[in-house]
């Protein structure tokens, strides 16, 4: 398998994971939304919190772009750029979207 179908790969497969981990009475549901094409792929939660508090929102969403993954929102307890580390996608090629241009240079992942 080439380096891009399997980053499409494992990213699906942690994504499928997270939405699992909601218990299935939680009103909150966590959804997978695949842009295959596109390449942009995201886990959104949705619900009724004790039925008069409407829940909507990117848990996250990450991009392949230029042959490296880029998380550009990561609103999770444990981060998926250290899940796909341990997976064994170089931390070259993934980029923290989510961090200012001039301060990923610190972090242990790619700048761009």
């Amino acid at each position: 398998m080439d380096k891009l179908n399997w980053y499409r790969q494992l990213i699906q497969e942690s994504l499928v994971e997270r939405a699992k981990l909601r218990s299935p009475s939680d009103p909150i549901k966590s959804q997978t939304i695949f842009d295959r094409e596109g390449d942009h792929y995201q886990l959104v939660n949705l619900g009724w919190k004790n039925s008069n508090t409407r829940i909507y929102g990117c848990a996250l969403h990450v991009d392949i772009i230029n042959d490296k993954i880029w998380v550009q929102h990561d609103g999770t307890e444990d981060a998926i750029a250290d899940q796909l580390a341990d997976k064994g996608v170089p931390k070259q090629d993934i980029v923290l979207a989510y961090q200012a241009p001039h301060v990923r240079q610190y972090t242990e992942f790619a700048v761009s």
